[in-house]
């Protein structure tokens, strides 16, 4: 399961990943900002389609595991309410070498925020809200990543 209602526990996660085989680990924690576009943010709210989301997300998972040399992966991705620096979706990636693990992390977030049935509600302390997919990745300048 990688989508979850509750707190990501980011120690947890990254303490289950160690592996002599492993020389590298990366660890992106996408967390919850105060400020998007001039606006000062309250709080997120995510809602995934989770009959789609979970089989989404390992199949990204999978592929990324065909592309890179990688000895473990973790993607979790929050649902519910995400309060201000509260992690909102965890990729790690752990490989012999870093440049494996980068690019392998890199190309999960983004195929993640790109493909996986999960919307976000960006709530404003101005009593206001909006409505997006998942997806900040219009602009792809990453050189052997296909989404």
């Amino acid at each position: 399961m990688y989508i979850t209602n509750k707190a990501i526990d980011i120690n947890h996660y990254f303490a289950q990943c160690h592996s002599a085989k492993s020389g590298a680990v990366v660890l992106f924690s996408g967390e919850v900002r105060g400020l998007n576009e001039g606006k000062e943010v309250e709080y997120l709210e995510y809602e995934a389609y989770e009959d789609m989301a979970n089989p989404a997300i390992e199949a990204i998972l999978n592929e990324a595991k065909a592309k890179w040399r990688l000895n473990h992966i973790t993607c979790i991705h929050r649902t519910g309410k995400v309060t201000l620096t509260e992690c909102a979706v965890l990729i790690i990636t752990t490989s012999a070498h870093r440049s494996d693990a980068y690019t392998a992390n890199r190309f999960i977030i983004d195929k993640v925020k790109a493909t996986v049935p999960i919307w976000k509600k960006e709530v404003y302390t101005d009593g206001s809200h909006t409505w997006g997919s998942n997806c900040e990745c219009h602009h792809h300048t990453h050189k052997n990543i296909s989404l």
